[in-house]
């Protein structure tokens, strides 16, 4: 059992960020002291802080890949790398991302990512989120046409028995043949019914969150947009109390007055930063492979050939630090990253900084960038 003294550091207590210490023993937070330098008997190190900002890790319930590497890859290289990139920029948990594919290239997606668990070298998967196929052409964005289909029960049985408790959500256009079956199929086996790549009317969104959908993936993106005459999916999310939207916070995928008002309409607790990213995170500009499509990066920015968007490059400290920068307090825009993810997987010990929550923290410098980042009591990644 190893007892760890984290001090000299700021963590954020209301509407302020106050100076302070943090005990860690044994992978949990056993007290946070609001003194600068607390005093402990029986630590075996003490880390100090410098005075910069300590938050709960991260948790991104999207991402596709990074460092070059795609989860769909099927290997289990290819999850390890995502995990260490992750925990190089501030996130500690993750949802293993898939896109539309072949029943097989699935399964064998699922294998890898099984097989990794428990022997992550960075941030923890915490379960799978199944991005398609049950999705509209119509909204298809980068997803390929050629593998989407309907909702199909037998499919998703044969999925759910190869994941087990690893699937945590799925995305379908709920408006397509079996969707709306298909969320009731999904709630009652505990998996999160998530809506986007869908041309869903306003009163087909209504019927699907009242069937028990309750999460709408990159919100704004790859569905109906806003019309006065026709408000569509987004305007139902923004009525319906217990669903929670994702936003990719990039300055591509939304505009900041469209942040803003997600975060008004939402509120912390039912908006969640996530990153999208494919494996161009953290390479830079170039050509790569996604989806079956060629997908390249210019300035940042990964498009198609037509120009669709092709997911995203930013990472979750960059996405926080630009959150802040369009007017969303520190302390909301933290906990859209940390406390409100780890709610909706029902993860009560994750994003939270308190006694008996899992020490896994993040040490932020004045531009958001991660100076060290500690799971479970470990710190997994120190910036050189």
């Amino acid at each position: 059992m190893t007892t760890t003294g984290i001090r000299n550091i700021r963590w954020i207590a209301g509407d302020e960020t106050v100076s302070g210490s943090v005990l860690v023993r044994d992978g949990r937070i056993v007290s946070v002291h609001a003194e600068a330098d607390a005093v402990w008997t029986d630590v075996d190190e003490f880390v100090d802080g410098n005075g910069r900002l300590l938050i709960p890790g991260m948790i991104d319930v999207h991402i596709h890949g990074a460092e070059g590497f795609d989860m769909m890859d099927g290997t289990t290289k290819s999850v390890e790398v995502v995990s260490e990139a992750c925990a190089r920029t501030g996130c500690t948990s993750f949802l293993a991302t898939s896109v539309s594919s072949t029943l097989e290239d699935l399964l064998t997606m699922i294998d890898s990512v099984a097989q990794t668990v428990g022997r992550e070298p960075g941030a923890r998967i915490v379960g799978m989120h199944i991005e398609g196929p049950y999705l509209n052409v119509k909204r298809k964005g980068m997803q390929n046409e050629k593998y989407l289909r309907h909702p199909d029960r037998d499919e998703m049985g044969l999925i759910l028995q190869k994941a087990g408790s690893l699937i945590r959500m799925v995305t379908l256009a709920p408006e397509l043949p079996g969707g709306m079956e298909m969320i009731g199929y999904l709630k009652e086996r505990g998996v999160i019914p998530a809506l986007a790549h869908t041309d869903a009317t306003y009163e087909e969104a209504v019927e699907a969150f009242r069937g028990g959908a309750s999460h709408v993936t990159h919100c704004c993106n790859g569905m109906r947009p806003i019309h006065h005459r026709d408000p569509g999916l987004i305007l139902a999310a923004f009525e319906a109390d217990h669903v929670s939207v994702q936003a990719i916070v990039d300055d591509v995928h939304l505009h900041p007055a469209m942040v803003r008002l997600l975060y008004r309409e939402k509120g912390p607790e039912k908006m969640v930063l996530i990153t999208d990213a494919l494996q161009a995170m953290g390479m830079g500009d170039g050509t790569y492979t996604f989806g079956g499509h060629e997908v390249k990066v210019a300035d940042g920015v990964a498009t198609l050939a037509d120009g669709t968007l092709a997911s995203s490059t930013v990472t979750m400290n960059e996405a926080l630090a630009k959150t802040v920068k369009a007017g969303i307090p520190l302390r909301d825009a933290v906990a859209m990253a940390t406390r409100t993810p780890a709610d909706l997987l029902g993860l009560p010990t994750k994003g939270r900084i308190e006694p008996g929550a899992d020490a896994d923290l993040v040490l932020l410098d004045e531009r958001f960038e991660v100076e060290w980042t500690m799971v479970g009591g470990n710190v997994v990644y120190r910036r050189a």
